[in-house]
């Protein structure tokens, strides 16, 4: 690791989810953010098991996927541990996570609701502004984006991004050919969050 150079990593989970999708896009938002922030992000796709002690070696984790999320006991504790202990989680809807994302955070924080976040929350208004919330990246069922939050005596620990799709907006261009105007705007957010969980 070159010196300085600060780490990120993709969420790996049981329960035949694909948490391994969505493979350039976190090498694509670091570079983003190194560009356009003068971050000093490393840039390889870097993944963590949830129930892992390396997950604190990560200020930002993102957790991605269509389908199932299981967590066991010790899945959820280690990652209240590192949530309590200053980590920062971005749960990005790849389309089809929320019934089961829901239900395992319910695991690591019983006692939270998902709130959603106001569009003037510091989150959407870092280096990049966005008055109306989380941009709209892949159609799915034509819903809204929204932008979730659980917060932890006063703290936002874990952002939830529904039916925006930011990760697809963050990979190469020739997987989905997304407009470079939506990719933009996906990697501007990303951006912003990433700048978030830094400084908070």
């Amino acid at each position: 690791m070159a010196q300085g150079q600060i780490k990120i990593a993709k969420m790996k989970y049981d329960g035949g989810g694909d948490w391994y999708g969505n493979k350039t896009a976190l090498p694509n938002l670091a570079q983003f953010c190194n560009q356009y922030m003068r971050t000093n992000l490393d840039t390889d796709d870097e993944v963590v098991e949830v129930g892992s002690p390396d997950l604190f070696l990560y200020p930002y984790v993102y957790l991605t996927g269509h389908g199932n999320v299981v967590f066991s006991q010790n899945d959820a504790q280690n990652l209240r541990n590192y949530l309590i202990a200053g980590g920062f989680l971005h749960i990005d809807d790849n389309y089809g996570l929320d019934q089961f994302i829901r239900l395992e955070m319910k695991k690591v924080f019983p006692e939270l609701e998902f709130v959603e976040l106001p569009f003037d929350h510091p989150i959407y208004h870092q280096q990049f502004k966005f008055p109306n919330g989380l941009p709209k990246i892949h159609e799915h069922d034509g819903k809204p984006a929204q932008g979730f939050g659980l917060i932890y005596e006063g703290r936002l620990v874990c952002f939830y991004s529904y039916e925006s799709d930011l990760g697809n907006g963050w990979e190469d261009q020739i997987i989905y050919n997304d407009p470079q105007s939506k990719r933009q705007e996906a990697l501007r957010m990303g951006a912003n969050i990433i700048s978030y969980a830094f400084t908070q």
